[in-house]
């Protein structure tokens, strides 16, 4: 039910871009509970903490001479908030199966306009990684992957002391090499315009190849398939040192490695087909979580809504050696780590990721924001995969009393066949990955994942001996 005369601000540019006839794009967080969800406290929780975090989880869009607008509704808990069953009494690797089918279900179905855009699902069984899982859908027109997350940890508490603030890992870059001013401003024009140009071409024409990856369908509403995987934060730091690089090149690199290795097992002449990752990235300053009053103050640094851009970045091929040469696959796991870093350094001191952002602005002035929307859906669905990440405390979170096991997000509605999430949590790392459904073999790109990161670590652990 409407409540008259509240009309707040319009709909932002990309907001419409992710309501268009082309895109409806979503974001899914599972929270994995230690003990079993008290399902009598979900309607509470969502009533008196997550509604009041943003005037927008109590909006509608209503259109008005093709102008979208947020629009103040009275909310009905009830009808945001589904607790599926189950058979009762089955094992914890039945119940996996059981909440991989249902995360695939909520893929396939759109959030319905008639109501604010967001979900809650309370998974009351006892999965392999945890006792309960609380599943929170929220449209990606409510704002990017940063300010969900600042709404989302604005639910939670510290489970070891509620007064004492969340805190994060630090967020350091990697040293530029030191260059000559002439030398950074050449180098700067050329990337800028070659990866500008490049990007364009990725989106509009050039596709990736078809691949074991790839069926180049877009596959916004079609089922789907999940995994996820863990790996130690320490571990990555000890390679992030011993390597010099960032953990995102380490991670990156065990990406694209364990990709490769995946499309080779599957299709060996795939090893050389050109694949494209689409790399999101925030552009706000870059610095911790806010609370939500301070990211909607005007010119604030840290702003709510959406706020990031995408560049193209090569996947580099992989060349195997026919015998079994542990130097020769040494070399490799360390060349994949080597060209992540250098690849994405280059591309981020670039401008095109600002020219990229100001493209679409014109493309929306000048064609509207259905072509703007057409561009970026064909830059998602002309790649072979989408790489995003988020950073997640160091303690361990709590909802509701509730304990907060692990966690990890996937991007829901967008055409592209693979998308690779991350975020850190604890001391941890959790990967997850969405599949097309029917063309990648879960399990086995799963191995191939960890047999990338296991020819990264002892690669790292050799040259350091």
């Amino acid at each position: 039910m409407e409540l008259e005369e509240e009309v707040l601000e319009p709909v932002s540019p990309t907001g419409h871009y992710f309501t268009s006839s082309v895109l409806s794009v979503s974001n899914l967080a599972v929270l994995e509970t230690e003990i079993p969800f008290d399902e009598s406290q979900i309607m509470s929780l969502v009533q008196n903490v997550f509604l009041p975090i943003s005037p927008r989880f109590s909006s509608i869009m209503v259109e008005n001479n093709g102008m979208k607008r947020w629009k103040k509704v009275e909310v009905k808990v009830e009808d945001h908030v589904n607790i599926p069953i189950f058979p009762p009494s089955l094992s914890p690797e039945a119940y996996d199966k059981y909440l991989d089918d249902y995360i695939s279900k909520l893929a396939v179905e759109r959030l319905s306009p008639e109501k604010p855009l967001w979900e809650f699902h309370i998974i009351k069984y006892p999965t392999s990684n945890a006792a309960g899982n609380v599943i929170i859908k929220l449209h990606h027109a409510l704002g990017d992957g940063f300010s969900l997350m600042s709404a989302l940890l604005s639910c939670l508490q510290r489970a070891d002391d509620p007064r004492l603030p969340l805190t994060f890992p630090s967020r350091q870059r990697s040293q530029p090499k030191s260059e000559s001013f002439v030398t950074k401003v050449c180098s700067s024009v050329f990337n800028t315009l070659s990866d500008f140009w490049w990007g364009i071409s990725n989106s509009t024409m050039d596709e990736d190849d078809l691949t074991p990856i790839r069926s180049g369908k877009g596959i916004e509403f079609q089922p789907i398939a999940v995994s996820t995987m863990t790996f130690s934060l320490d571990q990555i730091k000890l390679i992030k040192s011993k390597l010099g690089v960032t953990i995102n090149d380490v991670l990156t690199g065990m990406i694209f490695l364990g990709t490769r290795l995946y499309m080779q097992q599957i299709d060996k002449s795939s090893r050389k087909a050109r694949g494209t990752a689409v790399v999101l990235l925030n552009t706000r300053m870059m610095g911790d979580y806010t609370s939500i009053q301070e990211m909607i103050i005007p010119n604030s640094k840290m702003p709510w809504g959406n706020h990031f851009t995408f560049l193209h970045v090569p996947i580099p091929n992989l060349f195997l050696p026919e015998d079994d040469h542990h130097h020769e696959y040494s070399n490799i796991a360390l060349e994949f780590v080597s060209k992540a870093q250098k690849i994405i350094s280059t591309k981020r001191n670039s401008l095109a990721i600002y020219l990229t952002s100001r493209f679409l602005e014109i493309l929306n002035r000048f064609g509207g924001h259905e072509a703007a929307a057409k561009y970026i859906r064909s830059t998602l669905k002309n790649s072979s995969m989408v790489i995003s990440n988020m950073i997640g405390p160091v303690e361990q979170m709590a909802l509701g009393n509730h304990p907060i096991k692990g966690l990890y997000f996937l991007v829901l509605g967008s055409p592209e066949g693979l998308d690779v999430t991350i975020v850190s949590y604890m001391g941890k790392v959790r990967v997850a990955f969405k599949m097309e459904k029917g063309l990648i073999d879960p399990q086995k790109f799963k191995s191939c994942m960890e047999n990338a990161f296991e020819m990264i670590l002892k690669a790292s652990d050799a040259k350091n001996n």
